[in-house]
């Protein structure tokens, strides 16, 4: 070990750990306002790295037909909460603009020449595939079973994650796929050399943490949702609906962990259900922040990726069992230090 190895795994730990602290904070923001703990955003992310390559490989991803067909159960589900509504049936206007997105999609994707797209183009197609997934899940699998206890919930969001995992092995098959960089330039400090993809994820999570503290600081919307993850009940009293709030979480998470799969798409080849893993560490810094404080389960990701990074150079074949143990102390000091308060549910 010397300075330039410290400094260049420094740089890969960062680089994780920004991607690490994303998760942990879309985790801790699900988990506080809907009290899901969403074990399927991993897979948002292996979502949105495979649809990217398939783009830019030119292949119509097979992505689009699982938003169609959600879309469509969606659409059902609405029609048939219409036809129990007291006041009599009223055909849901909403129910239109969701068609015309999905078939819109539909469209791009088989008759755009994918490959020949800019790559910001690429991008935001990727996210408009992918996003809309989020608020579709929570509308047909959890806004049913919203007022469930948090096993239960716990249980659904497995069930969600292993489903998806198998989509995912039927839309994309079992070979891994890694995305063109953004860029091929670098910045050289001293003995270390950061490449672009390094610094298109650090300055991309770093906007992104700023901007989601912006949101929750300053915008109306922003407020209502931490008003819902402090006291749900109260938060309805005052107008607030939890379902719309658990939707704007839901979308929030899924864009962050498409984006997240975007970015380290050019870095790591990631194959249909390496989701699993990376969000389990990202979950590992939500706990670490007691799944309640957003700056210390940034801080507690960005440790994991740091860990993880000098684990593989001390000793790469127990990097894993090493970070996942570091959720132990964490709960044992949680474990003796909070007081225990009597679920009444």
């Amino acid at each position: 070990m010397n300075l330039q190895i410290a400094l260049l795994l420094g740089q890969d730990g960062i680089t994780n750990g920004a991607i690490y602290a994303l998760l942990a904070l879309s985790l801790l923001l699900v988990f506080t306002v809907t009290r899901i703990l969403l074990i399927p955003q991993g897979e948002f992310v292996t979502y949105g790295a495979l649809a990217m390559a398939s783009l830019q490989a030119g292949q119509p991803t097979a992505l689009v037909w699982l938003l169609l067909g959600l879309t469509l159960a969606d659409c059902a589900m609405d029609l048939f909460d219409a036809t129990r509504a007291s006041r009599g049936f009223r055909f849901p206007k909403r129910i239109i603009p969701k068609l015309v997105y999905a078939l819109a999609m539909v469209g791009l994707v088989r008759n755009l020449p994918l490959a020949e797209l800019p790559m910001a183009i690429q991008a935001l197609l990727t996210l408009a595939l992918v996003v809309p997934l989020g608020p579709q899940l929570y509308r047909l699998v959890f806004q049913p079973i919203a007022s469930a206890s948090s096993l239960v919930l716990l249980i659904v969001s497995i069930a969600v994650h292993v489903a998806m995992v198998g989509l995912g092995l039927l839309m994309f098959g079992p070979e891994g796929a890694r995305t063109a960089p953004f860029s091929e330039a670098g910045l050289t400090l001293g003995p270390v050399t950061f490449n672009s993809q390094t610094l298109w994820v650090i300055a991309v999570s770093l906007a992104l943490i700023i901007s989601l503290f912006l949101f929750f600081e300053r915008s109306l919307y922003g407020k209502a949702l931490r008003a819902t993850a402090v006291n749900r009940l109260g938060a309805r009293l005052m107008g607030i609906s939890p379902t719309l709030a658990g939707k704007a979480t839901f979308a929030l998470a899924t864009f962050i962990g498409a984006l997240s799969g975007i970015l380290i798409a050019p870095i790591t080849t990631l194959y249909f259900d390496s989701g699993f893993v990376i969000s389990l560490k990202g979950f590992v810094g939500a706990i670490i922040g007691g799944l309640v404080s957003y700056p210390v389960a940034a801080l507690g990701a960005l440790g994991v990726g740091l860990i993880e990074a000098f684990s593989m150079f001390w000793a790469s074949t127990y990097k894993e069992i090493i970070v996942f143990t570091l959720i132990i102390p964490f709960l044992l000091w949680r474990s003796l230090t909070s007081r225990h308060v009597e679920d009444d549910e």
